[in-house]
């Protein structure tokens, strides 16, 4: 399972690298979506930076949904999905192949975007131990839910509108969760919140589990 794993995810990342869809399309969208928020926001500054966890978090999810789109819809074309389902590889496999592809491309987009919240809306990054504990849990959340939901809408024709609104309700507790966390971290009570992130790896484990017994049936019928 953890070898199929390797392959995919090295397949996924291998052609995200070749395409630059992520770096040219994905990462302008987000910080395009910082800086209009800086925007709409900056006559009162306070509110700004009261809301600058919160609206880090929602950049963060629209961008999910570009990069989750993205992953399944290079298995649309050519009948790469039927070939994918001969191939042998575990559905396991492929699943958490797909998961850590999107989580590694997620994180590289939450580095670029704490940069930019430090600089746009003067945030102090301080607790980093705790903003890098939440973003590798939300992003296992966001990855693993999105997966899932991805493969469950990749077959449909309506897959582009259908997946937000599948996965938008499920990730309020990831957005919730990570949100508390960063503005414990920037407000330096970084105790209060460890709890959340308790909460965020919950969430991560039950959809990595699911995911892997249910991605196999999911797939055959995509």
């Amino acid at each position: 399972m953890l070898r199929d794993a390797a392959l995919v995810a090295g397949k996924d990342l291998r052609l995200e690298w070749r395409s630059r869809v992520a770096t040219n399309q994905v990462a302008p969208f987000a910080v395009l979506v910082l800086i209009l928020f800086a925007f709409a926001l900056d006559p009162d500054r306070g509110i700004l930076e009261r809301a600058t966890a919160g609206l880090y978090w929602v950049t963060v999810l629209f961008a999910a949904l570009l990069a989750l789109s993205r992953a399944f819809s290079v298995e649309a074309a050519d009948g790469n999905r039927d070939a994918l389902r001969l191939s042998g590889l575990d559905p396991a496999g492929i699943f958490l192949g797909k998961v850590a592809a999107v989580a590694v491309e997620l994180l590289a987009l939450e580095a670029l975007l704490l940069v930019g919240v430090a600089v746009l809306y003067n945030a102090d990054l301080g607790g980093w131990g705790l903003l890098a504990v939440t973003c590798l849990a939300a992003t296992a959340g966001l990855a693993t839910a999105g997966s899932l939901y991805g493969v469950l809408a990749a077959g449909l024709r309506v897959r582009e509108t259908l997946l937000p609104l599948l996965l938008l309700p499920v990730a309020a507790p990831v957005l919730i969760g990570a949100t508390r966390a960063f503005e414990a971290a920037f407000s330096g009570t970084t105790g209060e919140g460890w709890s959340w992130c308790v909460l965020l790896a919950i969430f991560a484990a039950v959809y990595t589990v699911f995911g892997v017994l249910a991605f196999g049936p999911l797939l055959e019928e995509s």
